[in-house]
């Protein structure tokens, strides 16, 4: 399993990779990712009402969903567990739900959090430079993973939450920034 997994991390860093210079390293290559997604994901929070951050639509598949606010409070605590694995630490903002603090209530507050985690990431993958991205590191999913699998989560995964909060968005007349 853990072969497939690698297997299939690498072979996306290969494809990311296709218009990268031949002297791009890994770690700058999923550093370039997290940016991506990251002007995606922020100019969302940034762009969607305050009024509507508490929005979820309640008919439907959609019943008991995250709200607007949990789904940007829910990207920026994997990216500190992330950026805290490869980092060696200890994930330090009560990450006691899948959700982040529960203090952070405001729009201002929870697009702070999003920011900072962002910067956080960026500063833990940039620090993987020359190290091997085959070694099971400590994943703060438990157990170990390759440290390349852990590098490619926040893109995937940010996109995955992304796309549902497009779709909130959307029910509320916003058009995300990257369809403008």
């Amino acid at each position: 399993m853990i072969k497939m997994v690698l297997g299939l991390s690498l072979f996306a860093c290969m494809l990311c990779a296709a218009d990268a210079p031949a002297s791009t390293s890994l770690a700058q290559q999923a550093d370039t990712q997290i940016a991506s997604v990251e002007k995606e994901v922020v100019s969302l929070a940034e762009a969607m009402p305050a009024d509507k951050y508490d929005f979820a639509p309640t008919v439907g598949a959609f019943q008991g969903v995250r709200t607007f606010a949990l789904q940007m409070r829910h990207i920026a605590l994997v990216n500190n567990e992330i950026a805290a694995a490869l980092s060696g630490e200890k994930v330090s903002d009560g990450g006691k739900n899948e959700n982040g603090p529960d203090s952070l209530k405001t729009k201002a507050d929870i697009v702070k959090y999003l920011k900072d985690s962002f910067a956080y990431l960026h500063k833990a993958i940039v620090a993987q430079e020359g190290k091997s991205f085959t070694e099971a590191i400590s994943s703060p999913f438990g157990g170990k993973s390759p440290r390349g699998s852990l590098v490619n989560v926040p893109a995937w995964h940010c996109f995955d939450h992304y796309g549902q909060a497009v779709v909130y968005a959307r029910m509320n007349g916003v058009i995300p920034p990257a369809s403008r």
